[in-house]
């Protein structure tokens, strides 16, 4: 643990607090904490979760990567420095699927990775998924036909960028709130993502703003779709049309 001992004496100094303000947040006295950036003593596991949460960087990249030879932003920035609770089972054995509601979608971006605020979440299971962790996001908006407002989308949490693949829909926390987006193309520091909805153009997510990525694994709705029936082939023309002005008119008004 003396690698634990000199990131924790880094990241310390890099944030610029006390020792005593960094044994305030873990409830613990500062005589303790020093022993563990002494090297001393090594922090129990509840203590290096709590250690973790503060300096917001992964046990795994804790111990086993010397932080003094990076960057502390780009560290802090990495895709997979996430912090991302066990599957949770029922009592037969089945996943719990964590549900995060419309109202607290906002609060999501804040306690994604703060465990008191993911066991507040109500969850369900569904037999058939399995071999993965999966949580439950509402989604908005008309760019991902036939998925509406009022729909839940379930994800399978994708641990790397390089598991993500090009095609394929995901629910994408970002910087910003949720989008629920097809992978256009994976860059050299951003992806580009699509709407199934042509209306809408195309555009890039950087790593930075990407905080979290799930795979379209099923979806639920407590509403009935509306099903519209375009029989007559000049109809479906005529709306196509009138789509791709309205699409090249936004292009003309743009700054």
């Amino acid at each position: 643990m003396l690698l634990l001992a000199e990131n924790l004496r880094f990241l310390r100094n890099e944030l610029q607090v006390s020792q005593q303000k960094v044994a305030d947040a873990l409830v613990i006295t500062r005589g303790r904490y020093s022993k563990y950036e002494d090297g001393k003593t090594e922090p129990p596991i509840d203590i290096l979760i709590k250690i973790s949460r503060f300096y917001k960087i992964s046990v795994d990249l804790l111990i086993t990567l010397d932080l003094r030879k990076h960057k502390l932003q780009e560290i802090l920035n990495l895709p997979d420095n996430r912090i991302l609770l066990p599957i949770k089972t029922d009592s037969t054995g089945e996943n719990q699927i964590e549900i995060v509601p419309y109202k607290a979608s906002m609060g999501y971006l804040v306690g994604y990775t703060d465990p008191e605020y993911i066991e507040t979440l109500k969850t369900m299971s569904l037999p058939f998924l399995h071999n993965g962790k999966y949580r439950a996001f509402p989604v908005e908006g008309d760019s991902m036909p036939p998925y509406a407002d009022g729909t839940y989308i379930i994800g399978k949490y994708i641990e790397s960028l390089s598991d993500m693949k090009i095609g394929k829909t995901y629910l994408l926390i970002t910087r910003n709130g949720f989008v629920f987006k097809r992978l256009e193309s994976i860059n050299e520091t951003s992806i580009t993502v699509k709407s199934d909805n042509t209306f809408y153009d195309s555009y890039y997510i950087p790593f930075t703003d990407l905080w979290e990525a799930w795979q379209y694994a099923g979806s639920f709705s407590s509403q009935e779709q509306e099903i519209t029936d375009f029989a007559d082939q000049d109809v479906k023309e005529l709306l196509l049309g009138l789509m791709n002005e309205i699409k090249e008119l936004k292009n003309v008004i743009k700054p």
